[in-house]
């Protein structure tokens, strides 16, 4: 990657100067990150990964300050860890007079450029832990490579990273007007996600858009909103628990199973990058299909058409057609599997169990789970095919 002057770099910074401000509002819905998340401290960043370190403290900082919108928490991860990615990549590339630039610290640098401006007063945090990478006794591959050349790449990426960012659109896409007719969602001001945002690998939010729901009305939507009913006048206690346990579960969540299993797996610096890389970019994209999905067809929640369905976690204000959760679930699950054949039943299980969360959960049909779990392979499976290889960066055009 040819070197980017400071002039160009200040540019790129200035123009991403909107981000935060679109990324901060817009929906609400799931919640903060996995409980039991190693924190940034207790990751020594030269066995675990620079990467997965970064990705732990992002997660920290969505949980402390209480970032809940799904669509900002997939934004914010997404463009951290293309960041880390890309940096890794130039890092590796790059030569400095016979000296190598440290892939981990271009991470570390990408990652306190993008994760300062989505959190701004957490600053002098983040500035010590970069200080605390910096002075950390390194692992033997890291000791012969050059910590300040790669830190310096990685500050010039992140600063690319978030002037792309800067023109993604999210939150500046109205969704075409709701009918408003009996099979219809009621509500105003409707959650969107990343509804008419830039992708990263689908030619557009259409591309896997799934039929039609069931006619309201008609024996098939009946019959499916008779089984949430019966589901919710015979909650079990187990079922309850599965509701409440997935209620605060979306992109933060599994990008904590990501990181866990890059450790178990022993990915090197750049693969852990990369796989953190395409399975964020698969829940970035998937949330632009899933509310597309959403907004064609505007369907009606179970408990909207049955007031008697109780609901024991709380409702979110969008259609119900199809399931956001099963949507990011599977996303990341068929990316994730992809990197870790060994850990495809286990993935496939929490893909299961979050759908049955959401039914258990009176939010909805069994049908809108399904639809979302196939759309989430969908998406992540044209991430996968049109992923780079090799020593090649994510593109940013």
């Amino acid at each position: 990657m040819s070197s980017i002057t400071f002039t160009r770099v200040a540019r790129l910074a200035l123009a991403a100067t909107t981000l935060f401000a679109v990324s901060a509002c817009s929906e609400s819905a799931t919640s903060p990150a996995p409980s039991g998340s190693p924190s940034a401290s207790a990751v020594k960043f030269w066995e675990a990964g620079s990467s997965v370190a970064w990705n732990n403290t992002a997660r920290g900082l969505i949980a402390s300050r209480a970032v809940t919108v799904v669509g900002t928490q997939s934004r914010i991860l997404t463009y951290l860890s293309v960041a880390q990615y890309n940096a890794i990549v130039a890092a590796e590339q790059a030569k400095d007079g016979g000296d190598h630039a440290s892939p981990a610290a271009a991470a570390a640098g990408a990652s306190l450029v993008v994760l300062k401006f989505f959190f701004p007063s957490d600053v002098t945090m983040l500035d010590g832990q970069l200080a605390a990478q910096r002075s950390a006794e390194r692992w033997p591959g890291e000791q012969t490579r050059d910590f300040a050349a790669g830190e310096a790449i990685g500050r010039t990426i992140g600063a690319e990273v978030l002037a792309y960012a800067a023109t993604d659109r999210v939150g500046l896409t109205a969704p075409p007007p709701n009918p408003g007719g009996a099979g219809n969602w009621t509500g105003s001001n409707p959650v969107r996600a990343n509804y008419g945002a830039r992708t990263f690998a689908l030619t557009s939010g259409d591309q896997f858009r799934p039929p039609p729901p069931p006619i309201h009305g008609s024996a098939e939507f009946n019959a499916a909103l008779a089984d949430i009913r019966a589901l919710s006048d015979g909650l079990t206690p187990a079922q309850l628990a599965i509701a409440q346990l997935w209620a605060p579960r979306g992109p933060a969540y599994m990008n904590g199973v990501a990181a866990e299993m890059i450790v178990a797996h022993h990915r090197t610096e750049r693969e852990a990058a990369r796989v953190l890389a395409l399975a964020n970019m698969a829940s970035f994209d998937v949330l632009n299909a899933c509310f597309d999905a959403k907004f064609a067809y505007w369907y009606i929640r179970p408990s909207q058409a049955d007031p008697m369905i109780k609901l024991p976690v709380g409702l979110p204000n969008h259609p119900s057609y199809p399931s956001g959760h099963s949507c990011v679930t599977s996303a990341y699950a068929t990316v994730l599997a992809d990197a870790f054949p060994e850990e495809g039943d286990r993935l496939e299980a929490m893909v299961l169990e979050a759908g049955l969360a959401r039914v258990y959960g009176g939010l909805h049909y069994r049908f809108d789970c399904l639809v979302g779990q196939q759309l989430g392979r969908d998406v992540a499976g044209q991430v996968l095919r049109t992923a780079p290889t090799g020593h090649n960066p994510i593109p940013l055009d």
